[in-house]
Order: C-alpha cells, then sequence, then structure tokens
C-alpha cells in the first residue's frame, strides 16, 4: 500500500490519503475515527492498517494533482541518519568510515515535503549538496532486536534527500546542523508499507539536478544494510514506531565533481528510489 500526506485547497493541515492507479482516499474519511496522519495510522497496528484496506475498496478517488504535498512523516519521536553508508560516498569526501556506522539526529524543523521550496541565507552556505537516501520507518517498538529479525520492525520505506551545507559540515565536529536548516530534509512522496519491498537492498537509488543524473547506484552497495543499522541502533536505544532513519547516500555528491556542483538559486533536485518514488525539490538562495 502506498501513503502520503497532502494538502487540499482549503485544508490548513497535512492529511493521510492512500494512493492508487485510481487517485488518492482521504483516509480520515473512510470511518469514524480512521486515522489522518500517518503517525496515528502506524500507532493502530496490523489491524487498523487492514481496516483501512478494506474501507477503502470502492471509496471516492480524488486527484493527486489537486493536492500539494507534506512530509511522508510529520511528527516522528526522532530522525536518525546514517553518514558514510556507501563506501563511494565516504571515499569522494575524504572520511574514513568507521567500525560501527556514523550516526546522528536530524531536527524536525528540517522535514519537508514533495514539490516544496527549500530556501537558505547566501551569507549562510553556498556550498549546499544533495544526497539521495532510503528512508526506513519503524513500525513497532525495536529494543536488542537481531539482525535476522529486525526487518519484522520496519512498517514502511520513503525517499529522503539529506540536504547538506559542506562548509558548515567540514567546519563542525557535529553534522546536524549542517543538515538540519529548515526544509533540509524533504522526504516522500509517499510511504509505501513494508510488504511492497521484499528487498530493502536490492533497489534502484539515484539522483538528478537540473536535468544532469549525478547519483546513480544500489541500496546493495550499502556498507551495512537496513537489518544491520536497525539491530545496531536497538542496542542502545528503544526504536518507537513511528522513527524515520535515513541510511545514507551513495557516491555522486556534488562535493566531489570536478567541477563541483552545488545546489543554486532556482536548482531543481530530483531523488527517487524506484518502487517507492520520486521527490522534487525546488531551491532558492537568499540575498
Amino acid at each position: 500500500m502506498r501513503f502520503a500526506h497532502v494538502i487540499g485547497e482549503t485544508a490548513k493541515t497535512p492529511e493521510l490519503v492512500l494512493v492508487d492507479e485510481e487517485g488518492a482516499t482521504l483516509v480520515g474519511d473512510l470511518f469514524d475515527g480512521a486515522p489522518r496522519v500517518l503517525e496515528e495510522l502506524i500507532a493502530g497496528g496490523d489491524d487498523l492498517l487492514r481496516h483501512v484496506r478494506e474501507a477503502a475498496h470502492g471509496a471516492k478517488r480524488h486527484e493527486l494533482a489537486d493536492f500539494t504535498f507534506g512530509s511522508a512523516v510529520l511528527s516522528p519521536p526522532v530522525v536518525l541518519a546514517i553518514g558514510l553508508n556507501y563506501s563511494a560516498h565516504s571515499g569522494e569526501l575524504g572520511l574514513k568510515t568507521d567500525s560501527t556506522p556514523t550516526v546522528f539526529v536530524l531536527w524536525p524543523n528540517s522535514l519537508s515535503g514533495h514539490g516544496s521550496t527549500t530556501s537558505w541565507p547566501r551569507t549562510l552556505s553556498e556550498s549546499v549538496d544533495y544526497e539521495a537516501e532510503l528512508g526506513v520507518i519503524i513500525g513497532s517498538a525495536a529494543k536488542d532486536v537481531s539482525v535476522e529479525d529486525a526487518l519484522e520492525h520496519v512498517w514502511g520505506y520513503t525517499v529522503v534527500n539529506d540536504i547538506t551545507a559542506r562548509d558548515i559540515q567540514f567546519a563542525e565536529a557535529q553534522w546536524s546542523r549542517c543538515k538540519s536548516f529548515d526544509g533540509f530534509t524533504p522526504t516522500g512522496p509517499y510511504v509505501v508499507t513494508a510488504d511492497e519491498i521484499p528487498d530493502p537492498q536490492d533497489l534502484h537509488i539515484w539522483a538528478v539536478v537540473d536535468g544532469q543524473t549525478v547519483q546513480d547506484a544500489s541500496t546493495g552497495q550499502m556498507i551495512r544494510g537496513v537489518a544491520t543499522l536497525i539491530s545496531h541502533l536497538s542496542r542502545s536505544v528503544t526504536l518507537l514506531p513511528g522513527t524515520l532513519i535515513s541510511t545514507g547516500s551513495p557516491g555522486g555528491a556534488g562535493y566531489s565533481r570536478d567541477p563541483q556542483i552545488f545546489l543554486r538559486d532556482r536548482s531543481k533536485v530530483t531523488v527517487g528510489i524506484d518502487g517507492i518514488g520520486e521527490l522534487t525539490t525546488y531551491c532558492r538562495i537568499l540575498g
């Protein structure tokens, strides 16, 4: 199943829709007490998901073109990001891959949706980069889980663009601020339930900036796969339902190119993962 948060002409806040070939169904209109955001759907477990699936048969469909997209996740307990999880990316940045995953937190103000415009002051950074990443959404609390059982705790998958101010990244000891400007974590457009993705390590992942393909890889090239990451993280913290894990970027970052490619005023960047979706962000540099 495929879900998204959308905003209609008269809506003030994003609402959850179920998306299929016929259009978008407003989940909150399906029955009394139906979930209106993804976090409510996840909290309801398999029974609620099953109820939504059954109620959606024959329900009214809307044209997706009538909506704008919100972030795939609206209020996750935390957004955990993994750095240096593809050898090509760590090598091109000149950074060593550690014996354990590099983990940092992205701040909630950075979340934005497909088709949105992300802006930042020129005085703050002119070295802003893109990073196509697979996003993993936790469905049930995970604590001390084995690698073999880890994927059972995944609710679904989405696309993430981990936008990064490279000059700030290399000037500071931690990476949260350089990746957490307002709008620097676009997600979506869709969340695809885990049953639709039989192997998260067999997905084509790519990025296009201003018409040029700049990243083209497979999630099979991750140094540590999704199951390994979940197992590792769950040893020290309980991964709560709704947690978003951004699993790292393949090679092809703009910082490492010759000449370098950074996001410019009015740049258009699309990152995508086959079977999940294509996520587009427009860029404005202020000042």
